[in-house]
């Protein structure tokens, strides 16, 4: 497999002064479970001069990286994790300060391959995970070696990030995921909450065998997912998938979120995570139902009164739960604020930048500010109240 009868793309720079390198696979792949990464590119590009860089694929590339990852399993070599798996080649005009890698899966590592002699022309390299659990490690050990030519490498998930440190030879960091809060926040025009229960991606069978139910004899209005894989989709658009994503949150009042492959125990090996679902369900504002993830830094991220309701996996209290916070309207408005403003405050993608930079020893920009004002006026919309209602009442107003 080589990439020599391709002709090379040479991409002139997007931005003048640009000091960031960033790969996107934006132009080929557009699978929705990307969406939320590429948006983050796209808050990156805002606050920075970044090249969103948008490799292209090949006429052979499906082929080739289809057999590159079978046969990465076996890689005793070690080699193959190296080779370009057939997109075009890619050869850089200008020096970076920084190059930002983003990886939603780990055979995107392939994907750098294209873009030739880049370590040559980054001064400092990091690569960011958006997925990796504890139990890949040992599955991965033929390619874990390429990490060590970034000077950083960073993982949405805690514990992973603690077990990489002891098999790698360079920095391994945590960095949690993020929002767009700009999309996602209902502040300031708090739209109409017209929907009363939505869920998308994976779901436990019995809370939504509930809903359901409850939406025959039409109790309450339930948006769902009705494909298999939804996170598997090809998006015609990325921000426009984001965009009626965010429509739909701030104008539902309750969203449905349970932990990070809840029905595959076979890769996760019980390492409970918060996926992106708890960060966009809280930033526009709706009360989260489900399961708070164990463990891995949830409770310090999500920190504020009643982040999430909990309700049985096996939905038998699921109607209980919302009818019981249907009957407290004061409530529920205090959930929504408090989820709303904390995101704001905490957890748009313009802070993960901020460690990012700080990570790679690297000064932000002024640009920053513009956002950072946008951001305080949303927390400014109103002050993040304690709850009438403490965590410890909540089984009790549900009973009424």
């Amino acid at each position: 497999m080589n990439d020599t009868d391709m002709p090379p793309t040479s991409p002139t720079s997007l931005r003048k002064n640009a000091r960031v390198l960033m790969p996107t696979w934006r132009q080929f792949s557009k699978h929705a479970f990307r969406g939320g990464m590429y948006e983050a590119q796209d808050v990156f590009a805002n606050v920075d001069e970044v090249d969103l860089l948008q490799v292209e694929s090949g006429p052979r590339w499906q082929l080739w990286e289809k057999w590159l990852r079978r046969l990465l399993w076996r890689d005793v070599s070690r080699k193959l994790i190296h080779v370009n798996p057939g997109l075009k080649p890619v050869h850089l005009q200008q020096d970076y300060e920084l190059l930002v890698l983003f990886c939603s899966q780990w055979y995107e590592l392939l994907y750098l391959n294209a873009i030739k002699e880049w370590r040559d022309r980054c001064r400092v390299a990091v690569c960011w995970f958006d997925e990796f659990y504890v139990a890949d490690i040992p599955n991965y050990r033929y390619w874990l070696n390429i990490l060590n030519q970034f000077d950083h490498v960073m993982v949405s998930q805690a514990r992973t990030a603690d077990a990489l440190r002891l098999v790698l030879n360079r920095p391994c960091h945590y960095v949690p995921h993020g929002i767009d809060v700009l999309r996602f926040s209902p502040y300031p025009v708090s739209p109409a909450r017209v929907i009363d229960v939505l869920s998308i991606g994976r779901k436990y069978d019995g809370i939504h065998r509930a809903l359901l139910q409850s939406a025959r004899t039409q109790e309450i209005f339930y948006v769902h997912d009705t494909v298999m894989d939804a996170g598997d989709m090809r998006l015609k658009d990325v921000q426009e998938h984001r965009n009626l994503l965010a429509n739909m949150i701030k104008r539902s009042r309750f969203f449905m979120v349970a932990p990070g492959k809840i029905h595959e125990f076979h890769q996760t090996r019980g390492q409970m995570v918060a996926g992106m679902r708890y960060f966009e369900g809280a930033a526009g504002g709706a009360v989260l139902l489900g399961e708070a993830p164990g463990g891995d830094t949830f409770h310090t991220l999500f920190d504020w009164p009643q982040a999430v309701i909990p309700v049985r996996p096996d939905g038998t209290d699921t109607l209980d739960v919302i009818r019981g916070l249907e009957r407290e309207p004061d409530l529920v408005h205090e959930i929504s604020e408090r989820n709303a403003l904390h995101i704001a405050r905490r957890h748009d993608w313009m802070h993960r930048w901020q460690t990012i930079l700080d990570i790679a020893g690297i000064p932000a920009m002024s640009r920053m500010n513009a956002r950072g004002e946008r951001l305080q006026a949303i927390a400014d919309h109103g002050t993040p109240t304690l709850p009438r209602f403490p965590t410890q009442e909540i089984p009790r107003i549900l009973r009424r």
